[in-house]
Order: structure tokens, then sequence, then C-alpha cells
């Protein structure tokens, strides 16, 4: 195997933990992606070896290592932590270099942070008090229609007459699904609803700028949530290739800097 030099970023969320590698161009070569479990630890090492075999290169050849994110301080082989804020905001650039408002909506919480054309973080709001918003919120909807997470997205692509929900709170939107259920309502259209929620619960957050980039795990697995945040503000939302791993190319990018 040829000697290479390579950056890593290790983005450990409540819900998924992202290994990604970088080049001394910094390309991406590597990733990799495993739910986060429960020895945050042990799921970043696996994560590391399986990106590390896709870029082609060993432990030999990293120079460093940035974590991030919920579990950053797990990681034992992290040569140092970012704010998962810090992260986002440079991977996300990374892709689009330009003055954008991201959205990440994650696992647990959702994010807004605003950059300017340099790259240069202007402000940010996080949404961390309640799940509704969040993937967990749709995660337990889907429990509750009894719906694998996975087809909710074709399912709300299917509606033809939308359900709109009262509540954000999560407990009271599941006793709401349940009524509609009960008076016959279709299932796409109360999938469309749910979506609906979230995106409309994330705008309320912050205003936006003109340049929008969407990204995270719900992002990346529920493309339609997108195309109606498009409809909602009639404007082309950016979405970086791999919706993901923003936070961790954000910190092989700093262990790069440094």
């Amino acid at each position: 195997m040829q000697s290479k030099q390579v950056y890593v970023g290790v983005d450990i969320g409540s819900s998924r933990t992202k290994v990604a590698v970088l080049d001394a161009d910094k390309k991406f070569i590597g990733r990799a992606i495993l739910h986060s479990g429960t020895d945050f630890g042990g799921t970043a090492e696996v994560c590391l070896e399986s990106a590390l075999k896709m870029a082609d290169a060993s432990t030999y050849d990293i120079i460093k290592t940035i974590s991030t994110g919920y579990g950053r301080k797990n990681v034992s082989f992290s040569n140092d932590t970012k704010t998962e804020i810090a992260c986002h905001s440079a991977g996300c650039y990374y892709y689009f270099p330009e003055a954008i408002t991201v959205i990440d909506i994650g696992g647990q919480d959702n994010k807004i942070i605003k950059i300017d054309k340099n790259g240069r973080r202007i402000n940010f709001k996080m949404n961390r008090k309640c799940a509704a918003g969040t993937g967990a919120f749709l995660e337990e909807m889907s429990m509750r229609l009894n719906i694998p997470l996975e087809d909710m997205n074709d399912l709300a692509s299917q509606s033809t007459d939308m359900v709109k929900l009262g509540s954000f709170c999560t407990v009271f939107s599941a006793t709401e699904v349940l009524e509609n259920i009960r008076h016959g309502k279709k299932v796409p259209d109360i999938v469309k609803g749910l979506f609906y929620s979230v995106i409309k619960r994330v705008l309320e957050m912050d205003s936006l700028t003109d340049n929008v980039v969407m990204t995270g795990g719900v992002v990346a697995h529920n493309l339609y949530l997108v195309s109606m945040t498009e409809e909602i503000l009639k404007r082309k939302i950016l979405v970086p290739e791999y919706p993901q791993f923003t936070g961790a190319i954000g910190a092989a990018l700093f262990a790069m800097q440094e």
C-alpha cells in the first residue's frame, strides 16, 4: 500500500457516528457511518477502520484526527475536539463556498447556522429542548403508525391531501395522528403532514438568507422533505452529496488546518 497523508474527522451524534477521511488535496476519499449505539468509542473505531479501507490508507497515514458531536470526548484516537456548530459550518462551506444558511436536521436537535461569503460563522440557533422537528420525532411517529422509517419518504410523496397537524409536541402529535386514522385519513396524507410539521418547526427557529443548505440524517433519507421546503420557500435548496457527513468533513478540515 502506497503511503499517503490523510486527515480524519469523527462526528459522533446521538443516533449515528460518521467518519470522514480527506487527503492532502482536501478530497473526500473515505467515509463510514454506523448507529452510535452505547459504545461511542468502539463504534468510532469500527467506522475509522472502514473509512480508511475505502480511502486505501492505514492508521500510519493519519496526520491528525479531530472529533465533534455529542460523543466527541469518547474518541480515544482523536487529537482534539471541535464544536459541532464549527464543524458543520466548515463542512457545508466545503461544498458551497458562498454566503449560506445551513439547516441541519439531526436525530435529537436542529441547527440553523448562518455563514458569510468568506466562510465565517455569523450566527447560529439550536433546538435542544424538544424532540419535535427532529429525527427522533419522525422515528416515534413511524412506530406509532407501524411503518418502517425508511418508507416514510415514499409515502409522503404519494399524498394528495395533506393532513396538517395542530401540535408540535411529540406526545400530542401522536394522539392527533391516531385521531386522524380513526377518522379515515390516508396514511400518505398523515405522513406528509408530519413532514410539514418538521419543516414548519425548523423554519420558525430563525430567518433565512438567499442560499439555503439542508443537511443531516433526516435530509439524507427523506429528500421529499427538501422538495417540500423548496415549495414553501419558493426557492432552490442546496443539498451536499453526502448530507450526513458535513460535520465529519468539517472536523477533518480542522485537522488539516491545525
